[in-house]
């Protein structure tokens, strides 16, 4: 199947696709250009970020950066003073009362192609607004720009689909980078809870409590815990021996694994579910030596992870062979992994 036809097929039948980044300058703004540039003139798009992208120097680095290209007909939400440095010509749709640094948020129509900034929300729960109301303007297809540092708006409550980008910049050394990658991935991609009764009282119990305990009974233990991120020592007072999930309402954290498997060894056997993998910051070394010692990590609902985008070149100066990089991204992982290529 011709490349082009390959990637842009996986987009078929998704509403609000998130673009997530391992570091920054992995070619996300570069994946989101070339979805824009080569998706039909028939699909109506939207576009906003997580935060502050698009600008033509990276405010952090000061390097060069991709601007985002925008199409006749599109619908862009971004702050004020964005779309008045813009030279694209807009309508005015919505002003949405969310405000940010750059001015407040609004949401416009291009009137005329061209270069912008996207500076959008910074909460989840506004992006969800703003993708709503995109919906509600017959939008086909909505594109999410995010910082690097941020992953949870690719949640599965306001994505259907992420994308992945990664490359040269995350390290110096392929194999590190691909390490990462992988590992990423198989956060990511964490098979969801199976058991019906548990993810009902689950659902409800995220709304209750920071921490609770279901064991094989499916009776309830919630614990009196103020964050989950400070739960490893209530979590090993309450395990026993009808223990079966631990239910996280937040984050699962190297620091809180590694007090459990210093301090007990009861966790073993245990399933530990988040809402959805954008709870999860583990490294690989913790991630495998709870998993080998016998924890479980589940989550309530699986992110559909369609793609991962690669960058073989870093603006610090060096970059890695693009063939054996893009040979090597996709031998280790089982998605598929393009290279949608560094210039725009």
């Amino acid at each position: 199947m011709d490349f082009l036809i390959e990637f842009l097929k996986k987009l078929e039948n998704i509403k609000v696709i998130s673009i997530i980044g391992l570091a920054k300058n992995v070619s996300k703004t570069t994946t989101l250009n070339y979805i824009i540039r080569n998706i039909g003139n028939q699909v109506t798009l939207g576009l906003t970020s997580i935060g502050r992208d698009g600008e033509k120097y990276d405010v952090i680095t000061d390097l060069p950066k991709p601007q985002i290209y925008v199409k006749k007909g599109t619908y862009v939400v971004t702050a004020q003073q964005c779309f008045e440095e813009s030279k694209i010509e807009f309508q005015t749709i919505k002003s949405t009362g969310f405000n940010t640094p750059l001015g407040e948020i609004i949401i416009l129509r291009a009137l005329s192609e061209g270069y912008i900034e996207l500076a959008g929300p910074s909460i989840n729960k506004q992006l969800l607004v703003i993708c709503s109301e995109l919906r509600n303007l017959g939008c086909d297809l909505i594109l999410v720009d995010g910082a690097f540092d941020r992953r949870a708006y690719a949640t599965p409550l306001i994505s259907d689909a992420t994308i992945l980008s990664t490359g040269a910049s995350v390290s110096r050394s392929m194999k590190e980078v691909i390490k990462l990658s992988l590992h990423t991935v198989e956060i990511l991609s964490l098979e969801p809870e199976k058991d019906l009764k548990v993810l009902n009282l689950s659902k409800d119990l995220l709304n209750k409590s920071k921490v609770s305990i279901i064991d094989k009974f499916y009776s309830v233990n919630r614990l009196d815990v103020i964050t989950a991120l400070e739960s490893a020592q209530e979590i090993t007072k309450n395990l026993n021996i009808d223990s079966r999930f631990v239910i996280i309402n937040g984050a699962i954290t190297d620091k809180l694994l590694e007090e459990l498997m210093t301090s007990t060894q009861k966790y073993k056997g245990i399933t530990f579910i988040v809402e959805d993998s954008t709870k999860l910051f583990l490294s690989e070394n913790t991630t495998k030596k709870f998993l080998k010692k016998g924890g479980i990590l589940k989550v309530l609902n699986s992110i559909n992870l369609i793609a991962i985008t690669i960058n073989p070149t870093s603006p610090y100066g060096y970059e890695f062979n693009k063939d054996t990089f893009l040979r090597l991204m996709q031998e280790e992982v089982k998605i598929p992994v393009y290279n949608l290529g560094v210039n725009d």
